[in-house]
């Protein structure tokens, strides 16, 4: 299965449409997914983002919310 089945398709969103998102809901109304490598995360990320990398994402999609809009980075 291609990673890119774990998700419903939904609408793309420019970084500003998810700056305002962000900024008009609570943090515990939607998910950050960090998929970028481990040092990568170590080094920068998005306060609140959770790490998955895109090689653990099959294995490691339980610890998401369905319910929750997911912002994927």
């Amino acid at each position: 299965m291609n990673w890119k089945n774990l998700f419903v398709s939904g609408a793309n969103m420019s970084p500003d449409e998810v700056k305002n998102f962000m900024a008009e809901h609570k943090p515990g109304d939607y998910q950050l997914l960090d998929v970028r490598q481990p040092k990568e995360y170590e080094k920068e990320h998005i306060p609140g983002a959770l790490l998955i990398p895109i090689k653990e994402l099959r294995e490691r999609i339980g610890e998401l919310d369905p319910t929750k809009p997911t912002f994927v980075y």
